[in-house]
């Protein structure tokens, strides 16, 4: 509810000055989609980071790797696993309700800028 009333409260004081708003990393779970609609409103694009679990594990490992995290590849197969058990039924809702935009995330980190950057662009025109 927190966060949901700091994103609301934040879109409100911008409202006249954009074009939209960008909320990376929500919603997580579709219990959250469902509020953010009633409160909020629905999406007009949902954007969808589209990887395979390998990539996921590779990406995560490196990182942990460069911060001196010291979580285990089970650990970090664990976090993956309930990634997709909460995003596949968030993404199935937005297929059926609004815009979603898979973009494809297998390439470099540049490469998935540009493609995420190509896709509002068009969603924009």
């Amino acid at each position: 509810d927190i966060v949901l009333e700091l994103l609301k409260e934040a879109m409100v004081s911008k409202l006249g000055d954009t074009k939209g708003f960008l909320i990376d990393g929500y919603p997580q779970e579709l219990k959250d989609a469902e509020e953010f609609e009633s409160k909020i409103g629905e999406p007009k694009l949902v954007l969808c980071l589209d990887c395979s679990a390998e990539s996921m594990s590779s990406r995560l490992l490196m990182r942990n790797q460069s911060c001196q995290n010291s979580e285990s590849t089970e650990t970090t197969e664990e976090r993956i696993e309930r990634y997709f058990q909460a995003s596949n039924p968030l993404i199935a809702y937005y297929e059926s309700k609004t815009q979603l935009c898979k973009v494809d995330a297998e390439g470099t980190q540049e490469d998935v800028f540009l493609e995420i950057c190509k896709t509002i662009d068009s969603f924009l025109k």
